[in-house]
């Protein structure tokens, strides 16, 4: 059932475009990472965002206590066992984010070319003449002239919701600022961002430790997503502090590039972290518009090359009020894909949307069409170029089961694996069919009572792109004999007979150990 694959680069007939696509049991190969909140926090919702192809559900700290974040991750569990579906959690912390308090909730109207004073006396109270923020060395941190940008939370980018300020003068803690635009300010919470200056504050701070520590040690987090990372020594502290926290040392920490400072650092914070998020939301507001295209490319391909997941935000920001996109954010997610992400992380869209369902389905049919015309030729041929020779052994092994998948045009990939290190190497020579990683539980004690690992590295392919978990019975070992191994196989094959992925006659490559031998073996479905 291997599906056509189209290349842009070749002539199609423009008819065709508007062929329906055929339904899949993988509606696409990227994955969807979800922000719950407000509007995407009940049983409901968080069912209908599974089956719509969320499959990491995102929990932000920067609102919302630990009860609120318990109770939505209560409903997300109920959600997971009644539609069987697999779904990761991430924790976002909060960083050195700098915010204005509005403790009354009023509505704040500035006007353009009027001063406004930004003070860290926070009882004072937030007005159009007076904006109290978190931060008491913001004066000491910018000078006459710097660029300060002020939006709600999860910024809407829009010049009647957000406000840019220039620093005009220092008075003592307070900062006086020329209004450049005006605008309305609502709600309790808004971000505070300053172009190209460095906070003197930790990435992890105080309150983020608490949180990892209590909520994220009793939940079991699959994702660490470091907000604000801005140097490779932020990852290493914060895979320190969660490697003291039992299981967490097995998290993944996720680091969030959103400054310059990220930015300069990146190839050293991508050596350290699992993945990286793309925050083009306060990266948009630090780099020079005709930029952001160009580092979100560079990252991905740098990204890729690693073998470590990226993931873009902020591709969908008119759908937190419309139910459709618009023509440049539908094209903006399918350039993302083409560049190569694995991922799409909805924040507003679903955290405070309208229509997170809806948004959820519909970045999920643009990956898809996308998919469809990704050259994974060149991109094998450039990954392969790229990783030299020699290749280590499990690497050429990974390349050969794609290109054998390729030739014979597989209609899935079958990986068997314990730690998920191959079926992610796999996945990232870009296959255009599904990897299945059957997930081997292994034995494990702690001196004081024995466990099973495998429910982490299962959960953790969940933000792979093209790659599909599922937990195999413990009583197989991921390295014994071929009679196991075949019990296991055919285990792993009635599943994806059963979701309608493969037919009579289609071929299936399989990746498996075999003792000290790794196998890459091609077998023919029969009737």
């Amino acid at each position: 059932m291997h599906s056509t694959h189209l290349l842009l680069e070749e002539p199609i007939r423009m008819v065709s475009i508007l062929e329906p696509s055929k339904p899949s049991f993988f509606p696409a190969m990227t994955k969807i990472v979800g922000t719950l909140g407000p509007k995407s926090r009940s049983v409901e919702v968080i069912t209908a965002c599974l089956k719509a192809g969320m499959s990491v559900a995102r929990f932000d700290f920067s609102w919302g206590d630990v009860d609120y974040h318990q109770e939505t991750l209560e409903n997300l569990k109920a959600s997971i066992k009644s539609t069987k579906k697999l779904c990761a959690v991430m924790l976002d912390t909060v960083g050195p984010e700098l915010q204005v308090v509005n403790k009354s909730e009023k509505a704040i109207s500035l006007v353009a070319d009027r001063h406004v004073v930004l003070t860290p006396d926070q009882e004072q109270e937030a007005s159009s003449d007076l904006l109290p923020i978190n931060f008491i060395g913001l004066s000491k941190s910018v000078k006459p002239g710097d660029t300060i940008f002020i939006g709600q939370y999860l910024f809407t980018g829009s010049e009647t919701t957000s406000i840019w300020l220039e620093v005009a003068e220092l008075k003592g803690d307070d900062v006086v600022c020329i209004i450049k635009n005006s605008a309305t300010l609502a709600g309790s919470l808004f971000t505070l961002h300053i172009s190209q200056i460095h906070i003197d504050l930790p990435t992890l701070t105080e309150a983020d430790k608490n949180v990892i520590s209590t909520w994220g040690v009793r939940n079991k987090i699959d994702f660490l997503s470091l907000s604000y990372t801005r140097h490779a020594e932020d990852v290493r502290k914060a895979r320190e502090f969660l490697s003291k926290l039992g299981d967490l040392h097995q998290t993944q920490i996720f680091a969030k590039i959103e400054n310059i400072e990220g930015l300069t650092h990146f190839d050293e914070i991508l050596q350290e972290a699992d993945g990286i998020i793309l925050s083009r939301g306060n990266l948009g507001v630090d780099l020079p518009p005709e930029k952001v295209f160009l580092f979100q490319k560079a990252a991905v391909y740098k990204c890729n090359m690693a073998g470590k997941p990226a993931v873009i935000t902020r591709v969908v920001d008119s759908m937190t009020d419309n139910l459709r996109p618009t023509r440049a954010e539908a094209t903006d997610v399918a350039n993302a894909i083409l560049d190569g992400s694995d991922a799409i992380l909805l924040g507003a869209e679903t955290l405070r949307g309208l229509y997170p369902v809806e948004t959820i389905s519909t970045v999920g049919r643009i990956c898809y069409e996308a998919e469809k015309v990704y050259n994974q030729d060149l991109y094998f041929k450039k990954t392969v170029k790229y990783v030299g020779e020699p290749m280590t052994h499990l690497e050429s092994i990974a390349s050969s089961a794609v290109r054998a998948a390729i030739k014979v045009k597989a209609s899935v990939i079958i990986c068997f694996t314990s730690s998920g290190r191959a079926a992610r190497l796999i996945a990232k020579y870009r296959p255009t069919m599904p990897v299945l990683s059957v997930v081997i539980p292994q034995l494990k004690t702690n001196q004081l009572r024995w466990s099973f690992s495998g429910a982490f590295e299962a959960r953790q392919s969940l933000i792979v792109r093209g790659l599909f978990p599922m937990l195999a019975d413990p009583r197989h070992p991921a390295e014994t004999t071929s009679t196991t191994n075949e019990s296991v196989l055919k285990v792993a094959l009635d599943h994806v007979k059963a979701s309608g992925l493969v037919m009579p006659h289609d071929r299936v490559v399989v990746c498996q150990k075999v003792g000290d031998d790794s196998v890459v073996k091609i077998i023919e479905l029969e009737d």
